[in-house]
């Protein structure tokens, strides 16, 4: 569906494609923070974590935007444009 000139369609599956980047990264950001504390990299491991619940925290927005894209449709929907 189009919206104002957007697919709709295709911005919610390139949110999807960048959420499941993520959410890869995510889980190889948690394997090497674990694999470094075992190693004794204590803090390197801390901020691996830290990073991890970063990318937790965008994941989370994505959600948002997609929520949000919804309720932007329904309100740009009574708009039309006129090429002139």
């Amino acid at each position: 569906m189009c919206t104002n000139g957007v697919n709709t369609g295709q911005l919610e599956t390139m949110i999807d494609q960048i959420d499941d980047h993520i959410k890869l990264e995510r889980r190889h950001i948690h394997n090497l923070a674990h694999t470094a504390a075992d190693a004794g990299f204590t803090t390197v491991g801390e901020k691996l974590h830290a990073a991890q619940h970063l990318l937790d925290e965008v994941r989370a927005a994505l959600d948002e935007a997609k929520d949000a894209m919804e309720d932007d449709a329904e309100e740009a929907a009574g708009f039309t444009v006129q090429l002139v």
